[in-house]
């Protein structure tokens, strides 16, 4: 057999190196078990050429990204091209060259002299990313990070992590990665430090695994669990005997009123004692000094979609208790579960069951029923399983939503939800609604034309023709009327409107003003950009227009007697401030707002015997704040303590440990 000469041998050698070096890696993006979107990243040498899409619940990002990794891997080149969650344009660059970093994007611009390539972090990038970031602080001292435009990223390894796949064993390792976003995220590398997958809620795995979904499922579940289950032990005050809080007003939501100086005084988690300050009393085991603040009853979000995380964020928040609005159900079982048991940090979850139609636009959550017969069954099982409600989502047949109300109404559940896509709120309301769910989906049916589908991103985007409503029109007296006779309300989410409808390119919103500058430079880069793609600044004015005429119908709906409810549609915490700000901007008074927020909500639960407000015999959930919230709401983002079910949490320790600058709360 003839043998190739030695350049076409080097050839083949060079070639089949090159081979080497060239890959696709394809990923699948999963939610409770069904494929939304899929990652692909052609790797040729250092160049990377990623395409990222989903399609999940009618929207989602779409992202062509162009790669070159330079020194230590970190990026000398990265274009990113695409569309954002909801649609808005992404067009971000940045380049490293002759010892100048220069970079734009949607949140920002900028330059920077460097020694050497810096680890830039995108604003608008696929998940690939986070596996080049976590390959980058492996190399560096102590697996920590400073990172561009700003910020500091670190990785703690968690453990080995081993996958049976077709008869074979991978050797997987987890690791948590802090600093991105607000969230820490858990990834998996394999034995090649590349990425296998990210354990999120949206779940990305390699390609050909998707049938692993229920075990990686389990496993980020079990890593987030550990993880925040070691900070409950580390941040959660606990104490045997009384505990009394001295030298503070307590706030009243029953009367609005901000009482004198008093001391309250519990045990074993239930209001002992609430007595005017320097009044005859027995020592306490615990005493803690309010310094003149004001303690404040648990807070609520009334639209939450509960993780393992949010319960520290909630908790930070002086949020005691959350409506959840749809979730995985046995995942949510199990949090629930964990957080009662004390092992985690979180407020009390009432449950909402998930019931959504099957279409191209399904959300993957709860059940989504085929038959009206599996719907009734749904039903059952969320009444058997405790669910205060049930949710109905946008693909839901609306000829259904009359049977399964009475289903729900039969076995004392209440009914809430979207409005399904080609039906009206009068409509939903007729055949069973207690409760319309957002503010945007109350408002489309004055605003939609026919035939107009409400699965996409339209249900966010037409609320522009609000700028133009009259709210003296026959349609709106009609709803109105509708509403009053049945004694429904309204869970506004007012706070995730304002941020979809105001958010502006390179611009930091009002919204997010007391508190942006403290969280992780991914969270805060993402909070700088427009989730809508504006065509000129006359379209900018008609959505802050129609944003105010928002605002202008919730005043009207409170005056009219419609009970709202504040919720977020967003785990941060955050945001349930912001929704109370926007309830007095809306014209109610600070003490209006702050009643709805706390015991009126224990009212709509029936549980306003044990919660909402802190008198003797109640239990022990309440929030502390440096100074008088019915003069400055803006307090809210300063609380110095917060007390669940007799718990002690200080915020600070809480932001401290997962990467957030504390708000200096006084203690």
């Amino acid at each position: 057999m003839m043998r190739p000469s030695r350049s076409l041998a080097a050839v083949l050698l060079a070639l089949c190196a090159s081979a080497s070096q060239a890959a696709v890696d394809s990923y699948s993006v999963m939610e409770n078990g069904a494929k939304v979107g899929s990652l692909t990243a052609d790797r040729k040498g250092k160049a990377v050429d990623i395409a990222y899409a989903v399609s999940s619940n009618g929207r989602g990002p779409k992202l062509k990204e162009q790669l070159v990794l330079g020194a230590g891997g970190m990026p000398s080149s990265w274009q990113i091209n695409g569309n954002s969650l909801m649609g808005g344009d992404v067009q971000e660059s940045m380049a490293y060259q002759d010892g100048t970093l220069r970079w734009t994007s949607q949140a920002d611009s900028g330059e920077r002299k460097l020694a050497a390539p810096g680890l830039y972090i995108g604003n608008d990038t696929s998940p690939w990313a986070l596996g080049m970031y976590a390959q980058a602080l492996l190399k560096a001292p102590g697996l920590k990070l400073d990172v561009l435009p700003a910020g500091t990223l670190s990785l703690a390894k968690l453990r080995a992590v081993p996958l049976k796949h077709n008869g074979r064993a991978l050797k997987l390792t987890a690791y948590v990665i802090s600093g991105v976003t607000l969230v820490p995220k858990f990834l998996l590398l394999d034995d090649q430090q590349q990425l296998f997958a990210v354990l999120d809620d949206s779940l990305l795995v390699r390609g050909g695994f998707e049938n692993h979904y229920q075990e990686l499922k389990a496993l980020g579940d079990a890593l987030a669990g550990e993880y925040l289950a070691s900070l409950q032990q580390r941040l959660a005050h606990r104490f045997d005997g009384t505990v009394r809080i001295r030298n503070v007003h307590v706030f009243d939501p029953a009367s609005g009123q901000r009482g004198p100086l008093s001391s309250v005084t519990y045990y074993r988690g239930v209001i002992s004692t609430v007595a005017p300050e320097g009044s005859e009393m027995e020592a306490a085991d615990k005493e803690i000094d309010g310094k003149g603040g004001t303690l404040v009853p648990g807070l609520h979000d009334m639209h939450a979609h509960n993780t393992a995380w949010s319960g520290l964020f909630y908790i930070a928040a002086g949020v005691t208790a959350t409506r959840d609005m749809g979730n995985e159900n046995p995942r949510l079982l199990e949090l629930s579960r964990r957080t009662e048991a004390g092992e985690l940090a979180g407020p009390d979850m009432i449950r909402a069951g998930f019931l959504e139609g099957r279409s191209d636009y399904s959300a993957a959550l709860g059940f989504l029923p085929a038959t009206l017969e599996e719907g009734k069954r749904d039903v059952r099982w969320y009444a058997d399983h405790g669910y205060r409600w049930i949710k109905v989502y946008n693909s839901m047949n609306p000829a259904w939503v009359a049977p399964l109300a009475a289903e729900a109404h039969r076995l004392g559940l209440g009914v809430l939800g979207h409005v399904p896509a080609f039906a009206t709120p009068d409509q939903m309301l007729e055949a069973g609604y207690d409760e319309v769910t957002h503010i945007n989906q109350l408002m489309l049916g004055w605003l939609l034309k026919p035939g107009e589908d409400t699965r996409t991103p339209l249900r966010l985007t037409a609320l522009s023709r609000a700028a133009d409503l009259q709210l003296d029109s026959a349609p709106v007296k009609h709803t109105v009327a509708l509403m009053k006779q049945r004694n429904a309300g309204l869970d506004t989410t007012l706070s995730i409107v304002e941020q979809l409808m105001m958010s502006r390119t390179g611009e930091v919103a009002e919204g997010a003003a007391a508190y942006l500058e403290h969280l992780p430079i991914g969270y805060q880069r993402y909070r700088k950009r427009s989730y809508i793609k504006f065509k000129d600044d006359a379209e900018k004015q008609r959505y802050a227009d129609a944003f105010a005429k928002v605002l202008e119908t919730t005043g009207m709906l409170h005056r009219e007697g419609i009970a709202l409810w504040p919720g977020t549609d967003d785990p941060s915490g955050f945001l349930l401030h912001r929704e109370i700000e926007l309830y007095v901007k809306a014209g109610l008074t600070p003490a209006e707002a702050l009643k709805i927020a706390t015991l009126e909500c224990e009212r709509h639960f029936g549980r306003d015997q044990q919660y909402g407000s802190i008198e003797r015999g109640k239990r022990a959930d309440f929030l502390l704040v440096p100074g008088d919230p019915l003069q400055d709401l803006s307090l809210l983002h300063r609380i110095g303590m917060v007390v669940k079910g007799g718990v002690v949490y200080y915020p600070d320790q809480i932001y401290s440990a997962i990467n957030i600058v504390p708000f200096g709360g006084d203690k």
